[in-house]
């Protein structure tokens, strides 16, 4: 069993002991933590809450203890039920809520579920903030509510229709245009919330000819629920035997995208954030951001427009404090991640879906014709074991140190630039690995750099 609490969230398996997995004594105490510090933090000891979920086994039965936790502390609950993180991120600004919970694992397996906290802006809380809610909870220094004092709990259905609407009322989604096309789409929502938003977006974007696959929000995931090449075999028969125009796939929680070719070809969950902001760039100029392990891609597509790129640490956090910084006007992560801010600071697939499908309408393309359209750049993933113990911060300074004289960051362990290729070193917080990033022109040359500074990192380990 397994139980990761982290300044993001509470992240676990299903079962098992208190402390060890995510049990009902572990929901209630984070719930518990987090409505305190709501309370601290706004000054209100009502304050408002809103509560999703995904449709994990699990989520019912969890939302019910959240729920019940967040009353008893005197909460007020907008309960807005089996829904995607982006809409329950736009419900907490609209309803002008003082936080939201959203119960998913993301893109972890069926047996994992998770509590997702936001703040008064619908985003999620800083490293500070985060940190503050852990402490609140090992010290267990919250307080129940009296009997008079007991919140209440409304629940919404409509919230998801609000979130369409606000995505139909944006400037860049060209409904007309899509409808035109006549696009035929295969959707993979892995039988999650998707299932459902999906498909009603895209008959409000004019896109009537839809066959679903997984589309059942059962929560039993009919392959691993990350949105990577190797699950998504089925889709990519489907497409090509059903003709369609386009594949579109989600995780569980609607907040990634990954889009599949009329051939059956994977467009790149890494190029979703490209096609998109090479859409936004040519109709609203300025600048982009992405995470340091994101491909180079947007950086090349963006300078090539006449604006600034710039990358900011990995987590979605952080790609919205650089993009709030410089004023981007679009950015996101390299899993399939766009942050639209004209609409919310929140990675969302239903937004990334409406102004790709725009992109590909109005250039008249193929999808694939589309994606050959962008500087190809390969990335591998790999880690490095250590020992446990092992003080990395050595490992680091001398890489650092060998690889000064080129271009290279340090905000989130250490990225070095080569001339069309880098490799981005990040220590792991939980376990005694290092990860590696490389990214090249090809998918060979980005595993010859990746294997010579993991080779590098081992010689280092055997002589410390």
């Amino acid at each position: 069993m397994t139980l990761i609490r982290s300044i993001s969230g509470i992240r676990g398996t299903i079962g098992g002991a208190p402390g060890d997995g995510l049990t009902p004594m572990d929901a209630v105490k984070y719930t518990a933590a987090f409505c305190w510090f709501i309370q601290e933090k706004s000054g209100n000891r009502n304050p408002h809450i809103v509560l999703g979920r995904d449709a994990r086994i699990s989520g019912p039965a969890l939302s019910d203890l959240v729920r019940s936790t967040l009353q008893f502390l005197g909460s007020r609950v907008t309960d807005i039920g089996l829904t995607t993180t982006p809409t329950t991120e736009m419900a907490v600004i609209a309803l002008n809520a003082d936080g939201g919970i959203i119960l998913t694992a993301s893109h972890n397996p069926r047996e994992w579920n998770a509590l997702k906290l936001l703040n008064a802006k619908g985003g999620f809380l800083s490293a500070e903030d985060g940190a503050q809610v852990l402490s609140i909870a090992e010290k267990e220094s919250y307080r129940f509510a009296a009997i008079d004092n007991i919140g209440k709990c409304e629940t919404r259905t409509d919230m998801l229709e609000y979130h369409i609407q606000k995505i139909l009322e944006l400037k860049l989604v060209d409904k007309e245009a899509i409808t035109r096309r006549k696009f035929r789409v295969v959707v993979d929502a892995v039988n999650s919330s998707g299932g459902i938003a999906i498909p009603q977006l895209l008959k409000a974007l004019g896109v009537n000819d839809i066959i679903c696959l997984n589309c059942e929000p059962t929560g039993h995931f009919a392959h691993n629920p990350e949105p990577l090449p190797q699950h998504l075999t089925e889709i990519s028969e489907l497409i090509r035997s059903q003709g369609a125009d386009l594949g579109i796939v989600v995780d569980p929680d609607v907040d990634r995208l990954a889009l599949v070719c009329e051939d059956g070809n994977m467009f790149g969950e890494e190029y979703t954030l490209v096609a998109v902001a090479d859409y936004v760039l040519r109709h609203k100029g300025g600048p982009t951001v992405s995470n340091l392990s994101s491909t180079r891609a947007l950086r090349v597509i963006t300078e090539k427009a006449g604006y600034i790129y710039q990358s900011a640490a990995v987590g979605e956090v952080n790609v919205v404090e650089k993009m709030k910084e410089i004023q981007a006007v679009v950015g996101g992560e390299g899993n399939g991640g766009v942050i639209f801010p004209e609409l919310h600071y929140g990675r969302d697939a239903l937004v990334g879906i409406a102004l790709f499908l725009s992109h590909l309408a109005q250039s008249g393309l193929k999808t694939s014709e589309l994606r050959k359209t962008y500087p190809n750049y390969s990335i591998s993933k790999n880690k490095i074991d250590l020992k446990p113990g092992t003080d990395i911060n050595p490992l680091f300074e001398e890489m650092t140190r060998r690889y000064k004289h080129l271009p290279h960051s340090t905000i989130d362990g250490l990225k070095i630039e080569f001339d069309d290729e880098w490799v981005h070193l990040r220590p792991s917080n939980t376990e005694p690995i290092i990860r590696v990033y490389a990214e090249s022109t090809t998918e060979d040359k980005a595993q010859a750099l990746a294997s010579k500074i993991i080779d590098e990192i081992y010689s280092l380990t055997r002589n410390h």
